[in-house]
Parts: C-alpha cells; sequence; structure tokens
C-alpha cells in the first residue's frame, strides 16, 4: 500500500493537539507548526495528485483489513484533485492568518488542522459512514473557527449555523442507519453493488436514503432553499476562515458527484439517477439568489458571500446532467470559483482595514494606502468571478453553457447564466466604482487606519487573485484532467474492482 495517502489525514490529525499541547502559550510557534503542516499537506498533495494521474485507483486500507469489512480510503482523479485544492487554499488562507488574525481567539491553529483533517478525510474516504464521520469533524472545528474573534454577531450567526448543521448530521444518520439495514453495508463500492439487489419492496425506504442524503449535500452545499445558514455565517466569520469556507460548498457537490454516480448512478435500477431531478432546479434557484444579492449587497464581504453562492449554482447547473462533459466543465469551474471566491473575502479584508471606520461598506471614503494596488486586484477578482474574459471564469462559464446546450431548456438555463453574469457584472461595477474610483477629498487617513506588517497577507491574497489567471493560462492541460477525471467517474466499474476486486460492470448509463 501507498501510506503517502493517508498523510493529508493523519498529519493534520497529529499536529492539532501536539499544537495545544505543547505550543499553546507560544503564538509564534503554533504559526511555525501550523504553516509547516499546511506546506508539507501542499507537497503531499501535488505528489498524490501526480501520481492519480496515471488513472490507476488506489484503495488504502487501514490495518490491513479488506473492503467492505475494514476502514478504506481511496485515492482516485477525483479525491486527488479536491486534495490539492483543499491543501493550496489552506496553505495560502493560513499565511494570511499568521498576519494577526490568529491572535484574536484561542486554538486558531489547531481548529485549522482538524478543519483541514475533516476535508481531506471527506475527499479521501472510500465509505459512506466515514464520510459522516469526517463530516463532523470538519464541522466541529468549523464552529472553533466560526466564532474566532467572538463577538455577539458571531455568537449569533454561529448558533444559527450549529443548529442547522446539526440536523443535518442528524438526517445523516438516519439515511446511514437505513441503508445499512436495508443493503448490510456502507462500503461505497460495496453499496453500488447491493443497491440494485434490494427488493421491489424496499426499494422506497432505498429511495428515502438516497434523498435524505442529498438533503444533507444540499445544506452543505448551500442550495436553495437549504442555503439560509450560509450568508449570516461566511458574513460574520473572520475573513481567512471565511476564505478557507469557500471549499466547504465544494464538500457537498464532491459528495453529490461521488454518491449519485457511484451509488445510484445508472445501474442502481429503480434508485437510478435519484438526484438528477432535484440538482438543477435547485442550482437555478441558487444562481439567480446569489446573484441577486450581489447587486443588492452593502459590504464587500456581502458581495463575496452572495458571489460564492452564485458560483454554488454555477457548479451545480452543470453537476445536474448527471454527464462526463457536464462533470468535466463542473470540475474546472470548481477550482476557478473557490480560488476566486476566497481571494474576494481577503480583499474585503484587505480594504476594511484601509478604510478605518468605513470598513468595506459600499459608501465613498477617503483615499487609503495602497489603493491603486487593490483596486487591481479587486479588477481582477472581479472579473474571475463576474466570468468575464480572459481569466479563468468566462472559460469554465462557457463549458457550462456548452454542456448545457444538450439539455431541453437549454434556452431557459442560458439566459440564467448569461442573465445572472450581468447582473454580477453590474453589482461588482458598482462596488469597484464606489470604493475605488470615487474617493472623498481628504488624501491622508489617519495614521491609527494605516495597517502594519501585512506584506505576507498581500502577497497571500495576490497569489489567490492570480490563480485564476494562471488557470485560463493553462486551460488547455487543465481541461485534459478534468475530462479524464470526469471519465473516470463515470466508469464505476473500475471503482469497485480496484476497491473490491469486482469484474462486475457497471458503467451504467447517463441520465
Amino acid at each position: 500500500m501507498n501510506h503517502w495517502i493517508i498523510l493529508p489525514v493523519v498529519l493534520p490529525s497529529i499536529m492539532a493537539p501536539f499544537i495545544v499541547l505543547a505550543a499553546r502559550h507560544d503564538i509564534v510557534l503554533q504559526r511555525v507548526f501550523g504553516i509547516a503542516s499546511c506546506a508539507i499537506v501542499a507537497a503531499v498533495a501535488i505528489g498524490l495528485f501526480l501520481l492519480a494521474g496515471d488513472g490507476v485507483i488506489r484503495p488504502y486500507e487501514l490495518g490491513d483489513w479488506p473492503a467492505p469489512f475494514g476502514i478504506v480510503l481511496v485515492l482516485d482523479r477525483l479525491s486527488a484533485l479536491m486534495v490539492l485544492l483543499c491543501a493550496i487554499l489552506a496553505l495560502v488562507v493560513v499565511l494570511y492568518a499568521a498576519q494577526g488574525w490568529d491572535e484574536r481567539g484561542r486554538h486558531f491553529h489547531a481548529l485549522f488542522q482538524f478543519q483541514l483533517m475533516g476535508l481531506n478525510g471527506a475527499f479521501l474516504t472510500g465509505d459512506v459512514f466515514n464520510l459522516f464521520v469526517f463530516f463532523e469533524v470538519l464541522l466541529i472545528a468549523s464552529y472553533g473557527l466560526m466564532l474566532h474573534g467572538a463577538g455577539a454577531r458571531r455568537i449569533t450567526e454561529g448558533l444559527k449555523y450549529v443548529a442547522i448543521n446539526l440536523a443535518g448530521s442528524t438526517l445523516f444518520l438516519f439515511a446511514v442507519g437505513l441503508l445499512y439495514g436495508l443493503t448490510g453495508t456502507l462500503n461505497m463500492a460495496d453499496l453500488a453493488q447491493r443497491v440494485p439487489q434490494v427488493p421491489d419492496s424496499e426499494l422506497g425506504l432505498v429511495r428515502l436514503a438516497g434523498t435524505l442524503l442529498l438533503i444533507v449535500f444540499a445544506i452543505k452545499g448551500a442550495l436553495v432553499p437549504l442555503h439560509l445558514w450560509l450568508p449570516g455565517t461566511y458574513a460574520a466569520a473572520a475573513p481567512p476562515v471565511a476564505a478557507l469556507f469557500a471549499i466547504m460548498t465544494k464538500v457537498g457537490a464532491y459528495a453529490i458527484l461521488r454518491v449519485y454516480v457511484l451509488i445510484f448512478g445508472g445501474a442502481a435500477g429503480g434508485a437510478a439517477w435519484l438526484a438528477a431531478p432535484w440538482v438543477l432546479p435547485a442550482a437555478a434557484a441558487t444562481l439567480a439568489l446569489g446573484m441577486i444579492g450581489v447587486l443588492a449587497s452593502r459590504t464587500l464581504t456581502t458581495l463575496a458571500v452572495y458571489a460564492l453562492i452564485g458560483s454554488v449554482g454555477m457548479l451545480l447547473l452543470a453537476v445536474g446532467l448527471f454527464d462526463e462533459h457536464g462533470t468535466a466543465a463542473a470540475l474546472y469551474y470548481l477550482a476557478h470559483s473557490t480560488l476566486a471566491g476566497a481571494a474576494l473575502f481577503l480583499l474585503a479584508d484587505l480594504v476594511a482595514r484601509r478604510r478605518g471606520g468605513v470598513g468595506d461598506r459600499l459608501v465613498p471614503a477617503p483615499r487609503f494606502a495602497q489603493l491603486d494596488l487593490l483596486a487591481g486586484l479587486f479588477f481582477l477578482a472581479a472579473i474571475a468571478a463576474v466570468g468575464l474574459p480572459p481569466i479563468s471564469g468566462f472559460v469554465g462559464k462557457l463549458l457550462i453553457l456548452e454542456a448545457l446546450g444538450g439539455h431541453p431548456r437549454w434556452p431557459w438555463l442560458w439566459g440564467l447564466v448569461l442573465g445572472g453574469s450581468l447582473i454580477a457584472m453590474i453589482g461588482f461595477s458598482r462596488a469597484g466604482s464606489v470604493v475605488f474610483w470615487r474617493p472623498l477629498a481628504d488624501p491622508h487617513p489617519p495614521e491609527s487606519d494605516r495597517p502594519r506588517h501585512d506584506t505576507v497577507g498581500l502577497c497571500a491574497t495576490t497569489a489567490l487573485v492570480a490563480a485564476p489567471v494562471l488557470l485560463a493560462l493553462f486551460a488547455g492541460p487543465a481541461m485534459r484532467v478534468m475530462d479524464a477525471t470526469a471519465r473516470q467517474l463515470y466508469t464505476p466499474a473500475r471503482y469497485i474492482e480496484a476497491v473490491l476486486g469486482s469484474g462486475v460492470d457497471l458503467a451504467g448509463t447517463q441520465p
């Protein structure tokens, strides 16, 4: 077995308690260990991504217990891509947070490592129950990160966040219990074989379990109408925390792809393509809400929040097609929207810290330090978020429009995507003109409002803004990777054979 596969889960799980026990009174040591851990995980993630590029699906059986009886992690192209994206984002965010945000509350770096552990575990696990376990790990860590720095608003929004996600966890347990009772297994590969064998008399319960899982994943992905927890939570969270949370909604999208292609795909009999009728309409509503929210935003942070919601809708429009072409486009857009969304949160913080009491509100204010630099970064980030050429947002939306072209209602979907982009462009143009284009007469903000020692934070934000540019420059190689990932995902027989040693063909058909 290749033991590197488990390192993105094990290293953060060891580093988190180590930071609490050995460095809780020394913020410098916490930063050193936290950043070093994220850097190592990023290096390992790059290696795993290159390893998965040969197309071989590699299971990792903990304790050498064979699947489906033991715990198994699975490295394929999709899980490697998600781990790499998570590792890159985590490294950039922890560098940004080390400029002072990590001092505003206790145990930031330990919670950050637990969050990283939960995210990587969710992407690598090959078992539905352990998907629940890793969901709980990342959610518990996110509760602490959400409240980092305290404050009445964070506590209020944090309570809502905890309550809604606890309800989602309860539904997850119900679904897991139903699936285990009906099939006798929770291993994903084994479920893919056993769900089609469930007798017709129990098919309704299988569909109920699948529907409950879809509700849970929709909560995680913030799909309308299950999105209500997200706007207040992300707007109230510390900016680096909100930037890391940009990948949290993608966990829901990943889970939908993994579960509803592998387990409830074309070979699932009466439960085949269970999610297909629901995802596309919910995604369309999510996209519309997000774009309207961008137009109505009164702060840069709220603008970033609703741009993120809109990107979730755009992403799941392509996912909801449940075919190779749509999924490849969705994966490209997923990488773009995660990095661009995180950049917006960090930019909002950089601007707020320089505008004194005005903060990031969309009202005119005096010129502030580094206005021209931040205006340029915001311009690039806005182009990326809206989807204008030549940055990767445009490429991603073009690919999604092409994938949607085969849908019976493609004119309506195209109108929604293009209309939403127009609304978003108006919203971002309004925000940029108010904050950067029309400063008030006073050219000298108070010295106390000037930021200090944030060079690393600027570099981290610049790296995130540059990522969509690079993704556009290398769109050809990136799409070859996404196409290969989608082909592998829609050939579940290879996954099942790798995990269980079965040669059963469960490739299925498209919806």
